[in-house]
């Protein structure tokens, strides 16, 4: 599997970015695809999941009600919608997937296999 992430950039404190992940394998069922982030000198951090199958999400509690995952089944797409930015969420952000993972592996960087490259937001104050 192939990730594809974009949508980064340079915005302002309060404003929005949405970060797209396309996925090269068109059949997704099984998998979960994570949203983490990471600063210099930082280990990866969880952001949120979504499962493929059913839609289930989970957030950190850093981002819970600011950012919102979703997935685009005809795109093999999961977005990341960023709202109400900080410069706190400066950071490299990384899309993961993997299939087979059970709910206490879907928040852990280290169970995944498949990763983007990345794509750096920048929050400005």
């Amino acid at each position: 599997v192939q990730l594809q992430a974009s949508g980064g950039g340079l915005v302002q404190a309060g404003g929005s970015l949405r970060l797209s992940c396309t996925s090269s394998r068109r059949t997704l069922r099984g998998y979960s695809f994570g949203w983490f982030r990471q600063v210099p000198g930082n280990e990866r951090e969880f952001v949120a999941v979504i499962r493929w199958s059913g839609g289930d999400s989970y957030y950190a509690d850093s981002v819970k009600g600011r950012f919102t995952i979703s997935r685009d089944n005809a795109k093999n797409t999961v977005y990341l919608t960023m709202s109400s930015l900080s410069p706190e969420d400066t950071a490299v952000y990384y899309c993961a997937a993997d299939s087979g993972l059970i709910l206490s592996q879907v928040k852990n960087a280290r169970a995944y296999d498949f990763w983007g490259q990345g794509t750096l937001v920048t929050v400005s104050s």
